[in-house]
């Protein structure tokens, strides 16, 4: 018996890697993370597996679903949204797992941040631009370190991706603006690789309105930088 942390990608079925969907069509069970996994994906489990939305679940009936397989001696897939290794609260089942003495494997999925990166055509570092990116997110039901603050983060002015926070953009660019300006380029991404998806391109200034006139109050990525400008220096790797 074993359980497998899959990450199913930003939403386009097609971007689940090879080795996730191997596991998912072997399953017994399967405990998926429900809004945010494409729906898509389910039918390639068995006709018999039992299956659970983990959005109505708590850690401690996500354990009871594993120690049930563990009796039976069935695989378990779990499948969460993007990469487990990001936001994926997977951290503490594979705790609870230790425990119980189920083994456990984790195969990473396309984060949103790459997905978004790839609908935008953008590569995220540029040389004479920037070589960073930091991945983030506001303060919510989860705290934040003072020493991530946004604020400290900006200081280098690196590529921002910022998870999580769209119903903070305000504060977001209040923050940012003093260390990359009113000018710099943002794009919010909503539902990347979804159908629904929608693209926002704008500036510090002018992105808080824009969210607003389409309504988007969640599942959105922020990213901020430079980059977008798609201004740089030539790369010496092809000279």
């Amino acid at each position: 018996m074993k359980v497998f942390f899959i990450g199913a990608g930003p939403g386009d079925p097609e971007l689940l890697t090879i080795k996730g969907l191997k596991a998912i069509q072997r399953a017994d069970y399967c405990i998926y993370a429900g809004s945010l996994v494409n729906m898509e994906l389910l039918r390639y489990l068995p006709s018999d597996a039992k299956i659970y939305d983990s959005s109505h679940m708590t850690l401690e009936e996500i354990t009871a679903v594993y120690e049930e397989a563990m009796k039976h001696n069935m695989d378990v897939v779990r499948i969460h949204s993007g990469d487990p290794s990001i936001y994926g609260a997977m951290q503490e089942q594979m705790q609870a797992l230790d425990e119980l003495g189920i083994s456990y494997e984790v195969i990473p999925g396309v984060s949103s941040f790459v997905a978004a990166a790839a609908v935008l055509k953008q590569e995220l570092t540029l040389p004479g631009v920037t070589q960073t990116i930091i991945i983030t997110r506001m303060e919510g039901k989860t705290p934040i370190p003072e020493k991530e603050h946004l604020s400290v983060l900006a200081t280098t002015t690196p590529t921002l991706c910022i998870f999580l926070s769209i119903d903070k953009i305000e504060e977001i660019v209040k923050i940012l603006i003093p260390y990359y300006s009113n000018t710099c380029p943002v794009t919010v991404i909503y539902k990347a690789t979804w159908p629904e998806q929608r693209v926002i391109h704008s500036t510090l200034s002018g992105i808080v309105e824009q969210v607003r006139q389409e309504s988007i109050k969640k599942s959105a990525l922020i990213i901020v930088g430079r980059v977008l400008e798609k201004e740089f220096q030539r790369s010496v790797l092809y000279r």
